[in-house]
């Protein structure tokens, strides 16, 4: 739980940061061809999944790729952070706190969404677009959806679910983080099940990037210090709000 994270864990920051390194290593080593390997491999087996024999499948991939979907991850999402908020050991200005907490995940997201645009100049598209003959959902369904991007790399919705997965670890305990990491994996699925995202977007890309990043937010006094530095600017908004 909260009170119980040192505002400093240089080991497990290391760690993590070296797992992230070993992760770019892995992708950038012509000698270790692993990741290309699984991105076909992850491709044609599921986009040979889509096909009008299997016009169920096709139209479950079909509705989470469309954008109604991401409000029902924003929901799935929002459960769980309520979840937290309910476990949360220490009742006084809990609200406040996990206030706190959900603006400085939100603006990490921001910083990291900005930080890799500008120091990351590479990109790829999907392998939708980067094969022939393939099969895609928005030929087989009669709404809107996503099958296709001109720059998929990294995953960025993959790059915010394992950013909230990391702060519910931070804030929650293992057992909110593990709900977290299996709802991470199964609302960046569809992008990759509809081949609009190469499995490595999501598990190298996106990964590797909250290995880096997110660490120096959650594992040093920084992260803490802002969401108790906003915490404490809302209590004060809140005093001088009528009727207090």
């Amino acid at each position: 739980m909260p009170q119980t994270h040192p505002a400093l864990a240089v080991g497990r920051l290391l760690l993590f940061n070296l797992l992230g390194a070993l992760l770019v290593f892995s992708w950038l080593s012509p000698d270790l061809p692993f990741w290309t390997e699984v991105d076909d491999a992850v491709f044609f087996t599921t986009n040979g999944w889509l096909t009008e024999e299997n016009g169920a499948w096709v139209w479950l991939v079909a509705a989470t790729n469309a954008r109604l979907f991401d409000v029902v991850s924003f929901f799935i999402l929002l459960a769980i952070f309520l979840w937290a908020i309910a476990r949360d050991p220490v009742p006084e200005q809990r609200m406040l706190r996990w206030g706190g907490i959900g603006i400085t995940m939100l603006l990490v997201a921001v910083f990291m969404a900005q930080g890799v645009r500008m120091v990351i100049d590479y990109t790829h598209p999907s392998p939708t677009l980067g094969y022939q003959e393939v099969n895609l959902v928005t030929e087989m369904v009669d709404f809107s959806t996503k099958d296709s991007s001109g720059s998929s790399f990294p995953g960025d919705r993959g790059v915010n679910l394992f950013l909230f997965t990391a702060f519910m670890w931070r804030y929650a305990g293992l057992r909110v983080m593990l709900v977290s990491l299996v709802a991470a994996a199964i609302l960046s699925a569809p992008r990759i099940l509809s081949g609009a995202h190469w499995f490595s977007d999501v598990y190298f890309g996106a990964l590797a990037i909250n290995l880096i990043i997110a660490p120096w937010f959650l594992l040093t006094p920084i992260g803490p210090a802002m969401a108790r530095g906003i915490t404490a600017g809302m209590a004060r908004v809140q005093e001088l709000l009528p009727g207090r």
